[in-house]
């Protein structure tokens, strides 16, 4: 098969497209033929050295995508060959064929394509964990979003209005600003502006309920603009690590302090199921849109990794074999 292969460090220039053996299932996996395939900041930072990689070169990034089975291990009964499905978090996934554990497929309805589901599953799951275990999110709340316009502030802005509440976004230009608003936020403000004080005034002086900050650098001033017994979601690192955090102020403010990670969440089949169905029905029912994709084949996967990095993408950035 072919994969998109590097074997040092680096820029996107280090990145192969070459012929590499066909993996081996075992019973309990499944071959998928893959269709697309998302491409997520973490597969840079894996590129550049920035995150940890297990074993040795040549290294394949991706870790979501949809495809095709092509094969079943022997134990397997509820998949077969032809099923479309998708995965959020199955390692080298940067490949013409994958091998998925059997607990993480996740069967695909008609109506979704192997676009969408390639475009929507890592972001719009986390957008779903955010807003109902992180912090549930109820009618009549206010939110701050950070990173607005990208793939989960997108989403997150779409299930906030969704369930009621009041979305203030933060993005870095004017173009991103024109997607948050397009998404359904009912504010957006730039970091270059006093965005703290932009905040204040549009709840009153008050704050919000809640801040989703997946910046890092950002965090103390999310605790600036969260009101009294407020909460602060911290769930990226996006803009760097974040100072450390006061616990007497916590305790002077009543405010929370909390951590969000996907993987915390997907802990079995029956999780991942649940989850991507109620993401998939509200795609379906058109209550939540997927902007699109910027799609480039697999063997111009530089060109790709070098367009995500520039953060000038406002939508999802898939791959395809």
């Amino acid at each position: 098969m072919k994969a998109l292969i590097f074997k040092s460090f680096g820029g996107p220039e280090v990145l192969q497209y070459i012929e590499i053996p066909d993996p081996v299932i075992s019973e309990n996996e499944i071959l998928v033929r893959m269709k697309a395939i998302g491409l997520n900041f973490a597969d840079i930072y894996r590129r550049k050295g920035n995150y940890h990689l297990a074993g040795q070169p040549p290294y394949i990034l991706g870790y979501e995508g949809s495809g095709i089975v092509e094969k079943v291990g022997v134990g397997i009964t509820t998949i077969k060959v032809g099923d479309r499905i998708a995965f959020a978090d199955v390692p080298f996934a940067n490949a013409e064929l994958v091998s998925v554990p059997l607990e993480k497929t996740i069967l695909l309805p008609d109506e979704i394509s192997f676009e969408t589901a390639s475009a929507v599953l890592l972001q719009g799951l986390t957008a779903h964990y955010l807003t109902r275990d992180s912090y549930e999110v109820k009618e009549g709340k206010s939110i701050l979003v950070h990173a607005a316009a990208g793939g989960v502030g997108q989403i997150l802005i779409q299930i906030v209005k969704l369930l009621g509440g009041q979305v203030i976004g933060l993005t870095s230009s004017m173009v991103k600003s024109k997607a948050a608003y397009s998404a359904g936020a009912d504010h957006v403000f730039l970091y270059n502006d006093n965005w703290i004080e932009e905040v204040r005034k549009v709840t009153n002086g008050v704050g919000v309920d809640v801040v989703y900050d997946s910046v890092g650098s950002t965090l103390q001033e999310s605790f600036e603009v969260t009101k009294v017994g407020g909460t602060v979601v911290f769930y990226g690192m996006a803009g760097g690590d974040p100072a450390p955090v006061d616990p007497r102020m916590l305790m002077d403010t009543s405010k929370t302090l909390t951590g969000g990670d996907l993987w915390n969440v997907l802990t079995s089949l029956e999780e991942r199921k649940a989850r991507s169905k109620q993401l998939f029905d509200w795609i379906v029912e058109g209550k939540i849109n997927v902007q699109e994709p910027a799609i480039f084949s697999l063997k111009d996967g530089a060109k790709a990794h070098t367009l995500l990095e520039s953060r000038k993408s406002t939508g999802k950035v898939l791959l395809k074999p």
